[in-house]
Parts: structure tokens; sequence; C-alpha cells
């Protein structure tokens, strides 16, 4: 009996059950079973999922303190990702189980939801959606709710995540209607962290569309009712940022020392960066700079700032840059460097501000490398990245002609001076090169001295019989204690214990030199070969190389090396075999009674280097044009492309002075005409004048009597060039030489030259043959390399020229021409050798066959019978022309195949063709 009443029990159970996990049936068992399961269950684990995700998203979302931030973050969208970059999963598994719920709860009876909980599913899933970067399919969920869930109690929450899906989709103006409508109906209704996320919304629409005084009113109404202090925060820093763009830099500073002031409250990030903001709005000329570096060494010194160092030391060498030590600025920036900071665009920030000094002190390579490495952390789309690298572009020809004018200057100015003179300069320079090269020795000394302490204090770990020695840096336990040099700018302590003790560090048993450092050959007594083998180290060896030749001189590799007599022997042998063995066999070994024969290194007499000057006047004259021709260019450089009047006005004024080719003297003094009306208008008068008086028909004169000259008319450079272009394009190519020949000496210096240059060595190539094509194209890549002329025509030279000198005599070929070649392309017999043959073809009704008149060389043409389509045709026509009674030519045709043709005019080597016809 009880078995079976256990039995209906649980059948009854069972049965309920059933009943109740129907959606179907709207009971009070159902409504409360699926909204139990929903909330208790499918939407807990689905809130969790939510808010770990946000959490994630907190901790790695990585700000750009560099633009206004936004209010709210979030993960990029999938185009904007890196390739290493990983999607958040916890909102996927969010959206899962919402959309769990709303499949398996859901209670749509009649149209009406029977389960209080769906309004919370679907707000989950919009969420979900909304973080995962879908906002369409978010705006469905946050619709779907204010549509059948209008009384819901989260219907102000859904509301403000609808305007925050159509700020997201870019209808902003969509969200600032709907957020001040909301806010006006329900501002003292709304919870106090949804009517903050509400005006904090709206200020980011107002952001978005440049109302920045909008943005700080409603703003400061979200940082009033926030209860979340990383908001807090965030809503002060934004504000400080928005009176920045409004000019407004009082109340931006007040801003950032509240962010500042909320200290712990604040994410530290915050804190820091506000900082920054301050360093940056500080007054270097009235501003208080104790108490500003005060700050700074503070802020380095707090190990809670260490994960920020990189701004702090970017602001503390920004601080330096401005008050022009450039030393100490160079030294921060390399230091926030060296933190290897996850923000590219500080990182690119240090580079460029390092390239910006190097470029200020003439360093030019060095300030190259910096730039490349600005543009690393660049973006490449970027307006920046753009200027950084036609910056750099432009610098290529920058460290050319400064290199070229500080080489040529520096030999013209030695080669001026008198004998005693140049004796004088060269010892000064010997001078210098001795002690780099003894400070070098020094630190190579110590190097060693250091990897021999290293070796010793190894030998000793591995045998604990090694007595201690004196004079080492090494403790008690044998080990070596090596200080680190820690010093920094705010403080004078720390400067490193680099001395050493007088006597090496050897290990017990082993033998040296006596100064000379070693690394324990043989180990410690016993035979323990447990130490460092001195060959191991490069530092000892260096070292040793060095006492070798202080102590013995340069020696050669012979037997008997240290014998002077084997040393002078096997010099002499060469030239004079017999006097071998007539000098003493006198032991000359160095350090023996002050007896040392030392061969004295040529790089240390004034002799060595006087023999190497140019001598002839050739030589010397060229080293002038080209240093002139180098100065003029670093001038326009300088003008046209960095905008350094100063430095462009010196190089323009050391050309004049320096007796420049005529053709330099007009445009550079044109230039200074126009570099002074910007820096110093008295001395624009004085080149005026000089243009005018001493060029009054140039076309620079032309342009400053008439000032508002439309800079696209006909004389201007590109409008010329386009009028020799067509000409070119029309076949007139000889007369186009002449005008590219005109044309490259009145421009000199600009930037059209290239264009004429390129072009001058397609017409050279067409009226010379390939090998000129080749050295004017040449010529073209190495003077203008980084035009885009230049680096076209190096492409030619790789490209297409190796292609057409694979052409050569003999390819097969279906159609022939019958040429005649002049000396003269107006030779008073093409006329009439033209009209005869235009009359052949008109009478032998061939129209296949046509004639033309080519050109070939500078001076010479051929008037070519094309469309012949064997030779013996083409040798039958030429019979016919010659001998029948209505033609009778004189001029002996020649007939060529179409691919041989292409090979003469190439080549231009008519005669090598007809060598081996």
């Amino acid at each position: 009996m009880k078995t079976s009443k256990y039995k209906y029990i649980l059948l009854c159970g069972v049965l309920g059950f059933a009943i109740a996990c129907s959606t179907k049936k709207d009971s009070f068992v159902n409504r409360n079973y699926h909204a139990m399961t929903t909330k208790y269950n499918v939407l807990y684990n689905g809130e969790n999922a939510l808010q770990a995700g946000i959490n994630d998203l907190k901790t790695t979302y990585a700000d750009n303190f560099w633009d206004v931030l936004p209010v709210e973050k979030m993960q990029p969208a999938k185009e904007e990702m890196e390739p290493t970059d990983k999607r958040n999963a916890n909102f996927e598994r969010a959206e899962t189980k919402a959309t769990k719920a709303i499949q398996k709860h859901s209670m749509n009876l009649g149209g009406i939801e029977r389960n209080e909980q769906m309004d919370e599913a679907h707000l989950l899933l919009g969420k979900s959606r909304y973080y995962d970067n879908r906002f369409i399919p978010a705006l469905e969920a946050f619709n779907y709710v204010l549509y059948k869930h209008k009384g819901s109690s989260r219907i102000d929450e859904v509301k403000v995540w609808r305007e925050k899906t159509n700020i997201r989709l870019e209808n902003e103006g969509t969200a600032i209607k709907n957020l001040n409508q909301l806010l006006k109906e329900k501002k003292d209704k709304m919870d106090e962290q949804i009517y903050a996320d509400a005006n904090a919304m709206l200020a980011q629409a107002y952001i978005n569309t440049g109302v920045n005084d909008s943005a700080v009113f409603v703003l400061k109404k979200a940082m009033e009712f926030t209860r979340d202090r990383e908001q807090e925060a965030r809503y002060r820093f934004i504000l400080g940022q928005l009176f920045g763009k409004m000019k407004q830099p009082d109340s931006a500073y007040a801003y950032y020392q509240s962010v500042i002031d909320m200290n712990r409250k604040s994410p530290r990030r915050y804190v820091i960066q506000a900082h920054a903001m301050q360093a940056g709005m500080f007054d270097h000329e009235k501003g208080d700079t104790l108490a500003f570096m005060t700050n700074m060494r503070e802020l380095l010194e707090d190990r809670e700032n260490r994960p920020y160092l990189d701004i702090i030391h970017h602001q503390v060498a920004l601080y330096y840059d401005k008050q022009g030590n450039d030393e100490k600025a160079v030294k921060h920036y390399n230091k926030s460097l060296r933190t290897k900071s996850a923000d590219k665009y500080l990182m690119a920030s240090n580079y460029r501000n390092i390239a910006e000094i190097n470029f200020e002190k003439a360093k030019y390579p060095m300030a190259g490398k910096y730039y490349d490495s600005t543009m690393v952390y660049l973006d490449n789309r970027g307006r920046e990245f753009k200027a950084i690298k036609k910056k750099r572009d432009n610098l290529e020809d920058v460290i050319k002609y400064e290199a070229i004018a500080q080489n040529n200057d520096s030999i013209l100015h030695i080669v001026s001076l008198s004998e005693t003179g140049r004796v004088a300069f060269f010892e000064d320079y010997i001078k210098r090169l001795k002690e780099q090269e003894e400070k070098e020795r020094k630190r190579l000394e110590a190097e060693a001295q250091k990897q021999a302490n290293i070796a010793a204090a190894g030998a000793r770990s591995f045998n604990d019989d090694d007595a201690f020695i004196p004079g080492s840096n090494a403790n008690s336990n044998g080990q070596v204690s090596l200080r680190k040099n820690s010093g920094d700018d705010f403080t004078n302590s720390g400067k490193g214990d680099n001395s050493r003790s007088g006597a090496p560090n050897i290990p017990a048993g082993a033998k040296s030199q006596p100064g000379m450092p070693t690394s324990g050959i043989g180990g410690a007594s016993g035979g323990n070969g447990n130490s460092k083998f001195y060959f191991y180290t490069p530092s000892t060896v260096s070292y040793g190389k060095l006492e070798f030749k202080k102590r013995w001189g340069d020696r050669p590799l012979v037997d008997n090396w240290r014998w002077s007599s084997e040393i002078k022997n096997k010099g002499k042998e060469n030239d004079d075999p017999a006097a071998a063995g007539k000098e003493g066999d006198t032991l000359a070994v160095a350090g023996k009674e002050g007896k040392e024969d030392k061969k004295i290194d040529e790089r240390y007499t004034a002799d060595f280097y006087i023999k190497q000057l140019p001598t002839s006047q050739v030589v010397l004259d060229s080293l002038a044009k080209d240093r002139n021709f180098a100065y003029y260019q670093l001038g326009i450089i300088y003008k046209e492309k960095f905008k350094e009047y100063k430095r462009a006005a010196d190089k323009l004024e050391k050309l004049l002075v320096n007796n420049p080719e005529e053709r330099l003297i007009l445009p550079a003094k044109y230039n200074l005409y126009k570099i002074y009306q910007i820096i110093d208008p008295s001395k624009a008068d004085k080149y005026k004048q000089q243009v005018l008086d001493e060029y009054p028909d140039s076309r620079y004169a032309e342009i400053i009597k008439n000032p508002g000259m439309d800079a696209v008319n006909n004389a201007s450079p590109e409008a010329v060039y386009a009028s020799v272009y067509k000409k070119y394009e029309e076949g007139k190519t000889r007369e186009v030489i002449a005008l590219l020949e005109t044309n490259i000496e009145t421009y000199t210096g600009e930037e059209i030259v290239s264009k004429f240059e390129l072009l001058k060595a397609r017409i050279v190539g067409r009226l010379q043959g390939l090998e000129e094509y080749k050295k004017s194209l040449n010529f073209v890549a190495l003077t203008y390399p980084n035009s885009t002329e230049g680096k076209l025509a190096e492409t030619i030279l790789k490209t297409d020229v190796p292609n057409l000198e694979k052409n050569a005599f003999g390819k097969p070929s279906v159609t022939y021409k019958m040429i005649f070649k002049f000396d003269s392309p107006t030779d008073p017999k093409i006329a009439p050798l033209k009209a005869k043959i235009e009359k052949f073809i008109k009478e032998g009704l061939n129209n296949s066959i046509t004639i033309s008149q080519d050109v070939y060389t500078t001076n010479e043409d051929f008037l070519v019978v094309h469309g012949f389509n064997s030779k013996l045709a083409a040798e039958d026509a030429a019979s016919v022309l010659k001998e029948y009674k209505d033609y009778k030519i004189a001029e002996t045709p020649i007939v060529i195949s179409t691919e041989d043709y292409k090979v003469v005019q190439i080549k231009k080597n008519l005669t090598g063709f007809l060598a081996i016809k």
C-alpha cells in the first residue's frame, strides 16, 4: 500500500512540474515558475557574464589621453582590432543566456507577455549586443521593451540605453532630442545613477557634434549624481579637456586639480594624466620652476607611479626642451622610451622630439633615424605621419648637400692655409685623435678588469680552498659586488663606483703579465679548470691587444718577431735580398733599458694628411663648384620645404661670398629677397634693388615688378613644362631638346628641374641611343634621388633598360622595310624622292605600303617605306624604283626587317647592321 502511495505522489509531482513548465498556460503556477527560473537561473548567470565583460573592458581598455576621452569605454569594432586582439567572450555568453531566457521562458499569450522577467531578459539582450558592437540588433531589443513592456520598472534605463545606441549609430540629433525630453519629464523621478548616465550620454552627443559648452553643462550634472567614483574621476578629467579646447586654461587646470585631489578615490591613471595635463599648461616664463620640478621629482620618486614613468619622464623632458636644455631633455625622452610604453603616440612623440633636437643641431643623419622611429609608431593614414614622412624624405637631400658643403669647405679651407697653418691644423687634429683613443683604451681596460673580476669570482665559487684575494671587489663569499650608477637630474648622489684596485685580481696559481688583467687561465691551485678562459672574453682580448701594442709597437706576424734585425730584413727582402743579414742581431725588447723599437703610426703625423690634399686646380675648382651648388640647394630646401628661413638665408649668403657660378647668383638673390620679406624687410629691399638693377630683363625682375602675377600663368615653371611636353608629344624632338637646355638653366634649384631633366633623358635616348639614355637616367637618379622623377629613373634603369639591352639583330620578322638615310632632316633630296615613292605606291595599288620620315639621330633622318611582307618583295621594289624609267632614283635603299629596324633605332647602330648584312 505504501509503495502505491509513493508512486501516486511521485506521479502527481511529475505531472505538476510538467504543467508548470508549459509556457502556453496562463496560471499562477506557470507565471511564477517561469519568472523565478528566469530571474534566479538564466538571467542571474547572464548578468554575471555581462558584469564580468564590463569589468574586463574597464581593465583592458586603453584610453587615448591625447584626445577628449569618450564618456563610456567600449571595445573596438572588429575592423579596428589588431590581429592579436580577441573579442570579449563574456558578452557573447550574456547574449546566449538572454536568448535562452526568452526562448524557453517567454509567455506571450494573446499578444501580452505574462512573464514579468522578459523586460529584464530583453534589456540584457540589448546590453550584451551593444557591448559587442552590434548596435542595430541591440536597438531592436531596446525598442521591443519600449513597445511590449511600457509599464516596466526599468523603462527609463531602457530609454537611456536606446539613446546610447543611437549615438553609436551616429544619430546624435535623435539622441539629443529624446534625452532632453526624458530628463525634462523625469527630472525628479529618475534613479540618480540613471540620471547621471543620461546626462553623460547627452554630453557625449554634444561632444560628437562639437557643441562643447552644452556638453560641459550636462557633464557637470553627470559628475554630481553618479555613484561610481571611477566615472566621477573620468567626467572631471573630460571637463578639464573640454575647457582646454574652449581656451579656458584656468577652468581646465582647476578640473585637473580636482582629479588629483580625489587621490585614491580615482584610478591612478587619471591622477597621473591630470598632472601631465597641468605640466603641459605650465608657463615656462612666469611659472614657478622650482615648484614644478619639486612636483615632478615627487612623482618620479613615488613607487606607486612606477607604471606611469613613461608619462612623467616625457613631461620632464618637455620642460627641459622648452627651457633649451637639450642634453637633459634627450636624457628624459630616452628614459621615457626605455619604459616600453604601451602608448604608441607617446613613443612617437619622444622619438619626434629627439629628432627635432638633432635637426636643430644640424645632426641630420641622426635626426633622420629618429624620424624613421617616429613613423613606426604613427598611423600611416594620419596627417602627422604624412608630414613627418615628407620631412624625412626631404632630409635625404639635406644630408646629401650638407655633407658635400661641409667636406668641400673643410678641404678648401685647409688648402688655403699656409704650410705652417696646415701642420698646426693637423697636429691639433692628431692631439684630439690621441685623446679619443686613450679614452677608448681606458674604457676597454675598465671593462677587461671587470670581466677579470667576474672570472676570478667564478673560479673561487668552484673552489672553496682558494684564498681571498686582496684588492678585489669580492665579498667574503667570493662574489663580486658591482654597484650600478643610479644618478639622476634631481640628486647629486649615486655617481656609481667605477674604481678598481691598482692590482688585477688573479686567481691563485694563475700567472699574468704585470699590469694585464687575466681571467684565471688554468684555474686555482689544484688545476681547477672551471674558471673562464681568457680568449672567451672579447673585452679582455681587446685590452690585451692594446697592452701588446703599447709595449711592443706594431710587429709583423713573422718568426723571431722580437728581433729587430728580423723585422728589418723582412722589410728589405722584397727590394734587396742581398741586404738581409747585414744588420746586427740586436735584441730590441720593449722595456729593457728603454731601448724600444717602435714603428711610428702614420696617423699621428701631419704629413700623412697633407699628402692627401688635392693640388690640381681643376680638382679644387670642381670642389668649389659642388660646394656652391650644395649651398644653393640647401638654401632652397630650407626655405621651401622646412620654412627654416634664417638657416636658408645663411646658406644663400655663404653662397654669394664664395664666388659662385653666374647661373646661381640671380636665383640666390631673388630667394634672399623673398626670405627677408618674411624675417627682415630692411634687407629685402637691398636684394630687391640688386635684382632690378643687375638683371632688369629677367623672369625674377618681372615677378618683383608684378607681384600679383598668377601662379599658374604662362611664366610659371609648371606652365612652361606643360608647353614643352606638348611639343614632345607632337614629335618635335629636336626643338624640344633646345628648349629643355634653356629651361634647365632658367629654373636651376627649383623642383621642376627634375621633370625637365627626365624629359631630356628620354629625348637623349631617342636621339643618341641606349648608352647615352643610360647615362642620362643615371644622372637624374643620382642628382634627384628623392624626387618622383629620380625614383622613376632608377626604376627604368633596373627594369626597362635591361630589356632594351637584350634586343639584337637576327630575330625573325614577318614584315620588312626599305630605308634611305639623309645627313640632315632638311636635305633637299628628301622631297623629290618622297614624291617618286608615293607615285610608286599609288601606281602599284598596294594599300599596305606606307612612307614616313623618321628621326634617327640629332642630325640624321630616315625616309622609310613600310609594309613589305618579305625581304624579296622589298628588294624587288627597290629594283623597280632604281631602274624603271618613271622613277630612276639615285639613292640606294637599305632593306631591313622590322625587328632589326627597332634595334637600329634603339641602339643607333646602323653601321653595325650594315657590317653583318
